[in-house]
């Protein structure tokens, strides 16, 4: 029987405030890289609990998801995960001092869009970038756009 291909669901959170984004530094099989806040959906989450839920595991920060920025599917260059991602932008809240970050995750930092160019080749991925971008251009799409269908 062949096997069945399914892509990694994958959410982040496009976190911005005065002028820059919050991101995370990572430890990663390829080293320590840059990414926005995101993670795996789990079974039975909505998209938008889940990048809330990734957000605050990974930067200890609050986040209300209020628009979908854009959905990017990312093949990695080894060919054996695509990744199908969810970005939203939305509403920082309070900072939950003092709590545990995520294992791998050494630090949230907050970076301007020249820093986050300035440092693509330390990025997990090219979606960093291309996410900033996005929000930058103002793509913000209603979250009535996902629709959710749970218990």
């Amino acid at each position: 029987m062949d096997r069945i291909w399914k892509p990694n669901v994958t959410v982040a959170a496009l976190i911005e405030r005065d002028g820059a984004f919050l991101l995370v530094e990572e430890e990663t099989d390829a080293g320590i890289r840059f990414n926005q806040p995101a993670g795996h959906l789990d079974e039975g989450e909505s998209l938008v609990d889940a990048c809330a839920r990734e957000a605050l595991e990974e930067t200890a920060w609050r986040f209300k998801p209020t628009a979908l920025v854009g959905v990017y599917q990312w093949p990695r260059p080894q060919g054996d995960i695509t990744y199908l991602r969810f970005a939203f932008a939305g509403e920082l809240g309070e900072h939950e001092v003092g709590r545990k970050l995520d294992d791998g995750i050494l630090r949230a930092v907050w970076m301007t869009p020249a820093e986050i160019e300035a440092t693509r080749d330390r990025h997990r991925s090219p979606l960093i970038l291309q996410c900033v971008q996005d929000w930058l251009a103002g793509r913000r799409y209603p979250l009535d756009l996902i629709r959710h269908y749970g218990e």
